[in-house]
């Protein structure tokens, strides 16, 4: 996402909690900061993509971080809307501009500028910086005020999990009944139940390769979990997702929490 910015000659300060995943792009002309208040103290816009809310409240809300004022921040991460709408407000408050705009896609569409930009936020605050998020989606889509995009990715995110592990059950379930799985993938992709995601995790479950994951299995568990947190505040009966918490957390006992996501195969399938 900073290549994106710097092909298009925008100047770039970043710090990364791990400064080591920042080494390679020094190169670039990155200007790498030793702290969060120095990048707020040289730029107008802070853009976020961390882990979770605990982390950006202790990066850029913590008393050693500087005043925001006149700051625009734009949190890109996957977060639970409430978390989201409480942190527009200490924002707000603290002199600053906030809008969320979370990211579907990763690696491939990150380095091609192809991935589905989400906005919340304000009418003025999409104009005004649509053009900064177009490098990192062509097409950015304001779904409403803050909270809205937050709920939507989430939203996404547990299709993903979902899918994914329905998808390992029927393919867990047929090897070891012994069929065909060429065969059960031809019918499959002929019908409406078939999800193009299917056929990218095909091979990882079946050759048991997690390596070089584009979204961990400890990152879905977090949204997994974000998710059940909202939809009971909200009395959704969402008992199929708690089946995929189990799953997901049995992956990571496995060892596999900075694996593919697709690794909950592993926790589904018998030991051999």
């Amino acid at each position: 996402m900073i290549k994106r910015l710097l092909s298009s000659e925008f100047p770039v300060i970043a710090y990364n909690r791990t400064s080591s995943k920042l080494d390679v792009l020094k190169e670039f002309g990155v200007t790498v900061a030793q702290s969060p208040k120095e990048v707020v103290q040289n730029s107008d816009c802070i853009i976020l993509m961390l882990t979770n809310a605990a982390a950006i409240r202790e990066l850029l809300l913590s008393e050693s971080a500087s005043d925001l004022n006149e700051r625009t921040i734009i949190q890109m991460g996957t977060i639970a809307p409430q978390e989201s709408r409480t942190l527009a407000q200490e924002i707000i408050f603290r002199g600053g501009e906030y809008l969320e705009a979370p990211v579907l896609g990763s690696i491939p569409e990150a380095e091609k500028g192809k991935l589905l930009v989400m906005v919340g936020g304000t009418e003025n605050q999409f104009k005004k910086w649509s053009v900064l998020l177009q490098h990192f989606g062509t097409e950015p889509i304001l779904i409403g005020e803050v909270g809205t995009a937050a709920a939507l990715k989430l939203a996404l995110n547990q299709l993903i999990a979902s899918l994914t592990s329905s998808f390992a059950l029927s393919l867990a379930f047929l090897e070891c009944q012994g069929v065909d799985i060429e065969k059960f993938m031809g019918i499959l992709r002929q019908s409406a139940l078939y999800a193009p995601t299917f056929d990218k995790k095909l091979e990882r479950m079946c050759e048991h390769n997690y390596d070089n994951p584009n979204f961990p299995t400890k990152h879905l568990l977090k949204d997994v979990n974000l998710f059940l947190q909202e939809s009971e505040s909200l009395n959704l009966m969402s008992n199929s997702l708690n089946g995929v918490q189990k799953i997901l957390d049995k992956a990571i006992e496995l060892g596999l929490a900075d694996a593919d996501y697709s690794a909950l195969y592993s926790a589904i399938t018998p030991k051999e």
